[in-house]
């Protein structure tokens, strides 16, 4: 594996990083622009890849995103048939196993720990091994978390109710920013208190807007994750303990929020070149869009059946942002994994943002199998900072079994829904870095099968596994080597690099 020069401290994340060189440019990005710039420049992708975003949905109207979606070749749009025979009517750009009939769509969903929990409650059996005492604990341990962060919020929100009507006097009555309240110049007291209180809360993430969305996320929480009496899957109209139905959902790929899925897809594909908010990774690729994923834990029996429709509709490459930390229907994700595995699919799967170590405490699904082996086609990404010096991301599952390396997942620019492009951080997003990467080479090298683009990802990655960095979870220094199975960060340059030479 190449070695990264040292690099200078930079004060803030440049746009679009992801795509940036630590040669370069400082930043640990995969190197995009510099592949593109001094390797494939004249070269168009010799065939199409295919990558399926299987997600909370995507925003298919945003204007970046438009000419690189999934067409269906055998399905003629919005005629209430099922023209190419797959089961599914009007599939169009994908399908959305998480809506019903009339449109109807779920968005917000229980975690998969109050389901086992208000299966427990009542009597009911948890499948091996998963056990009720284990469950419960998960279970009161993360309401008590909920809870106690809410009751933190409303004090900060009383704290801010205070201060802000002083720095609004203290300000013309302007609307107090970190630069306009930095310049107040005051011998009140209560001015100084102030002003001293809200830029430490400015300082720890803790601003009104900041405020508001962790006040909404959490209550979303208390309200639907881990309320035992919510059920919305009667709008899908299913049988949700039926592992073997598979014809569901309707054709409404965006839903209700395609906030992440819309950041997701545009991370792997937005135009190249079109002068629109930012570049994606791959030239040459569709997005085929499945929809699997609610403001909530994902159910097994969905993510299955996603799999199955990606890989039988041609999907190359799956990108998965998501995971949790029960599966209480493992057997059907396994039994869709080994589907796709041995049809040469690369699977490609975001590690979690908990700050744990994924070998001790796995976020499924896994590619290892309930009854041995696992899947060999599959890739586990970590979430990489742009500071060197911080390059393993502070809240990022990390593990030298479970995860095969890291990628950018800090400060990503991306698209999100109504033509806007907006910073999201988490191993959601490193994974569309490495999605995108192996679909460039895919496109420009179409001999490459599944089983060589990921021995090249990781063969390539820029090792740093010597750097000192803070452990994600507890801040304990160690080696990055310690934190995946290469110690190293996904980069293009050098993968189309070993790939031009027939490595």
């Amino acid at each position: 594996m190449p070695r990264p020069v040292p690099a200078a401290p930079l004060t803030a994340a440049p746009d679009a990083w992801q795509l940036l060189d630590i040669t370069e440019d400082r930043v640990p990005g995969a190197a995009v622009n510099r592949a593109y710039r001094e390797i494939l420049d004249g070269r168009r992708p010799e065939r199409t890849v295919v990558v399926a975003i299987i997600d909370s949905g995507v925003d298919t109207s945003h204007v970046d995103l438009r000419a690189s979606l999934w067409n269906n070749p055998g399905e003629t749009p919005g005629n209430g048939q099922d023209d190419d025979g797959n089961g599914y009517v009007d599939d169009a750009h994908g399908w959305n196993f998480i809506g019903g009939p009339e449109g109807r769509n779920v968005e917000h969903e229980t975690f998969e720990v109050t389901r086992l929990y208000a299966a427990c409650q009542g009597g009911g059996a948890v499948p091996a091994p998963i056990t009720c005492d284990e469950v419960t604990e998960a279970f009161e341990t993360r309401r008590l978390e909920v809870t106690q962060t809410l009751a933190q919020i409303q004090q900060i929100d009383m704290a801010l109710g205070v201060i802000l009507p002083v720095l609004r006097d203290a300000l013309g009555g302007e609307e107090p920013t970190v630069e306009s309240v930095r310049g107040i110049e005051s011998a009140d007291a209560s001015v100084v208190q102030a002003k001293t209180l809200y830029l430490q809360l400015s300082e720890a993430g803790l601003t009104a807007a900041d405020l508001a969305e962790a006040r909404e996320a959490y209550q979303g929480m208390a309200d639907f994750g881990l309320n035992v009496s919510f059920d919305p899957r009667d709008i899908v109209g299913d049988d949700p303990s039926n592992g073997d139905e598979r014809m569901y959902g309707n054709r409404d790929v965006t839903g209700p929020d395609a906030s992440h899925g819309t950041h997701v897809a545009g991370i792997v594909a937005a135009g190249r070149g079109n002068g629109i908010g930012m570049d994606g990774i791959a030239s040459g690729v569709q997005l085929m869009i499945v929809r699997a994923v609610p403001d909530g834990d994902e159910r097994d029996k969905d993510i299955a059946n996603a799999i199955r429709y990606a890989v039988d509709n041609g999907a190359d490459i799956l990108n998965m942002s998501f995971g949790k930390a029960f599966s209480p229907q493992k057997d059907l994700v396994d039994a869709s994994i080994r589907y796709a595995d041995e049809r040469g699919v690369l699977m490609i799967h975001a590690a979690g943002n908990d700050g744990e170590d994924m070998d001790a405490k796995p976020s499924y699904p896994t590619p290892e199998y309930s009854v041995g082996g696992s899947a060999t086609n599959w890739i586990s990404v970590g979430a990489a900072h742009w500071a060197v010096d911080s390059l393993a991301a502070a809240f990022s599952n990390y593990g030298q079994q479970r995860v095969d390396l890291f990628a950018p997942g800090v400060a990503i620019l991306s698209t999100v829904p109504g033509g806007d492009f907006d910073r999201n951080d988490g191993t959601s997003m490193a994974a569309p870095v490495v999605t995108g990467v192996a679909a460039l080479l895919m496109a420009y090298f179409p001999d490459l099968t599944a089983a060589d683009v990921r021995r090249i990802l990781l063969e390539s990655a820029v090792n740093y596994g010597n750097r000192i960095v803070q452990r994600p979870g507890t801040g304990e220094p160690v080696r990055f080597r310690s934190l995946s199975a290469t110690g190293g960060v996904v980069n293009a340059y050098e993968a189309v690099r070993m790939a031009t030479e027939g490595r």
